[in-house]
């Protein structure tokens, strides 16, 4: 009895070893490059290829340090292609240092203080939390639409969705976004 109880044991210790070498090996896949949760939210950032605007803009504004800091915050990262889709000019003007509290002003709108995960938005959304407060001071509306699907509008009425839900880090997590939202100026 005892011997079968030892291996009873030891198959459930190498079940649990197992299922946790693969939940840290299914990273999350952004811009081409594995995402890792041991890693800060600017050092996971920079790997991806459809953040480059992203992360140039977090470094004019000179956010790194903040983002790189213990949080833990959750961004709203638009891709490159959001940031095309804005108005010819916008980027750029954005980016001059004379330009750098407007600029703080858009991104810091991005984040959110706290870890809020698609389930943790989700039960808000159910408990009738219409908006969330953002770094800048202002909100965001959150709704569902769909049953995995989250839509965010900004205070100007633009709406954006969530491509790539969840994307963990060791400060906060990720939730890659299809639009630039920006606050009211």
């Amino acid at each position: 009895m005892k011997t079968c109880l030892k291996v009873a044991t030891m198959a459930l210790m190498f079940f649990v070893v197992t299922l946790t070498i693969n939940a840290q090996s299914a990273n999350v896949m952004v811009g081409g490059e594995a995402m890792l949760p041991a890693k800060n939210i600017v050092d996971n950032a920079v790997k991806s290829k459809v953040h480059t605007t992203l992360v140039a803009a977090v470094t004019a504004a000179g956010l790194v340090e903040t983002l790189q800091g213990k949080g833990p915050f959750t961004v709203f990262a638009p891709v490159n292609d959001a940031f095309e889709n804005l108005p010819e000019g916008t980027v750029e003007t954005l980016l001059k240092p004379e330009n750098k509290a407007t600029l703080t002003k858009v991104l810091t709108y991005h984040v959110v203080a706290g870890k809020y995960d698609f389930n943790a938005l989700a039960a808000l959304i159910k408990k009738g939390t219409k908006s969330v407060t953002t770094v800048s001071g202002g909100k965001l509306m959150i709704k569902m639409n769909g049953a995995r699907n989250i839509q965010i509008t900004d205070e100007n009425g633009a709406v954006a969705n969530v491509s790539t839900y969840d994307v963990y880090q060791s400060n906060g997590v990720i939730h890659t976004i299809d639009a630039v939202l920006l606050p009211k100026m």
